[in-house]
């Protein structure tokens, strides 16, 4: 890393600690408002929101993201914290129900409105979800996109947000822990999760035979690697989820 990248980095880093660090203080905030005015927020929802805001901070700030400027395999551990595992957490933490349960009532009819609005519809729509995250990675790796956002701390700030942002839009569009005004059939979701299953694994076997511009091939390999089987791990998880999901809505009810 050139000294003037590495003085760019060193400059956003607070500034990532300290957007980090209010969410984590707000979320908590709205826990503590929310657990007076209805019943307890329960903690282990708490712990997922910390555990997903310590994911990011790993991803984004200290030695894992240091050595990911010249390191491939440490670039796609950092991918699969920011954008898979800390977005699964931040969801399973139901930020929109707690704000729902902490705002007013006007405010919160005024967001309950916002949520049924036509381009959430649209972001919310697994397909979308689904383009916008694989097909955000497939740009990133199959392009000089990798190389550029490792020369311009602008674009390494856009690429780890849209990563993020659109981790966390198609899990949220998976696994409905929040409101979803526009919900979709376990099937639908299914085969969507399915298909993009399928790119993820097509990409990270892209990469393992065509290393990114500036990687080495053994980097290449074990990131690949990495990307195939830590995402799988992920990834499973979240189809757990749906299934228990989809079992609790259609499971025979008992008739005493």
């Amino acid at each position: 890393m050139h000294h003037s990248e590495h003085a760019e980095k060193m400059a956003i880093e607070p500034l990532y600690a300290v957007l980090l660090l209010a969410g984590w203080i707000l979320y908590l905030a709205a826990v503590f408002v929310s657990s007076k005015k209805h019943r307890p927020w329960p903690v282990y929802r708490s712990f997922l929101w910390s555990a997903g805001i310590l994911c990011i901070m790993l991803a984004l700030i200290g030695p894992l993201a240091n050595l990911a400027h010249s390191n491939f395999i440490a670039h796609m551990a950092g991918h699969l914290l920011l954008g898979m595992l800390a977005p699964l957490l931040l969801v399973l933490a139901a930020p929109i129900t707690l704000l729902l349960r902490t705002l007013s009532v006007p405010s919160a009819r005024r967001l309950a409105r916002l949520l049924k609005s036509r381009i959430l519809f649209y972001l919310t729509h697994p397909i979308t979800a689904a383009v916008l995250n694989i097909g955000g990675l497939w740009v990133l790796y199959t392009t000089d996109l990798y190389v550029y956002m490792h020369q311009n701390q602008l674009i390494a700030t856009v690429v780890h947000l849209h990563i993020f942002l659109a981790g966390y839009l198609f899990t949220a569009a998976l696994i409905y822990i929040d409101p979803m005004p526009h919900p979709f059939s376990f099937v639908y979701r299914s085969i969507v999760w399915i298909l993009a299953l399928a790119g993820h694994g097509i990409l990270s076997k892209y990469i393992y035979a065509n290393p990114p511009n500036g990687v080495s091939r053994a980097e290449a390999e074990a990131g690949g690697m990495l990307m195939y089987y830590g995402g799988d791990a992920i990834e499973l998880l979240i189809i757990v989820i749906l299934c228990a999901q989809w079992y609790k809505v259609t499971r025979p009810r008992i008739v005493a």
